[in-house]
């Protein structure tokens, strides 16, 4: 009775055993070359996006004035596929983030400050006066000022998403095209 062809290739033979071994230590060697060429290649463009950024010198008519990034927030920024930056009108702190292609490094304003000790409150959608949705919420935590808090997100064709997740899966599967830019904007209360 003669063993089957699969048998004989999958057999426990020193030639198959060194065979698959070579084949598999290929496979790997390839993997590793081609993860170093596009981490390689990836910084390169994202700088070059980073460093020509212009952020917008008013929001809603107001005049802006450019603010610092905490250490942590440079340190996020410096791995971010877009730009970040943080301006203010004298009343209120807009976190904006100009972003490149899909990422879940953009997540909810929430989770920041779910993260920083404060509470979330009083969530929901809102419509600002110039007919804009955002994402609303008052964060809380005790001891501090609570602050209100509305964020959106916008597509290169101004399509707006209040949701995070449903920016990220439109973005992903195509259905959305960037550049986009997110906004987060925060008053005390």
């Amino acid at each position: 009775m003669s063993i089957p062809f699969v048998e004989r290739w999958f057999a426990n033979h020193f030639i198959n055993r060194v065979g698959h071994k070579s084949a598999f230590a290929l496979a790997m060697l390839l993997c590793v070359l081609w993860s170093a060429a596009a981490a390689l290649r990836a910084p390169a463009e994202e700088a070059d996006a980073v460093g020509s950024h212009e952020w917008p010198s008013q929001w809603d008519g107001v005049p802006l004035r450019p603010l610092a990034l905490s250490e942590v927030e440079q340190r996020f920024a410096d791995r971010f596929p877009g730009a970040i930056g943080r301006m203010t009108d004298g009343h209120q702190t807009l976190v904006m983030r100009a972003v490149n292609r899909p990422t879940r490094m953009l997540h909810p304003a929430a989770d920041c400050y779910r993260a920083l000790g404060y509470r979330i409150e009083q969530a929901r959608l809102e419509r600002d006066a110039q007919a804009r949705m955002w994402r609303c919420f008052v964060a809380q935590r005790h001891g501090t000022a609570n602050f209100r808090v509305c964020e959106r997100i916008v597509d290169a064709q101004s399509t707006a998403f209040t949701d995070t997740s449903a920016w990220y899966w439109a973005a992903a599967s195509g259905q959305s095209h960037g550049p986009w830019q997110a906004v987060t904007v925060a008053r005390p209360m």
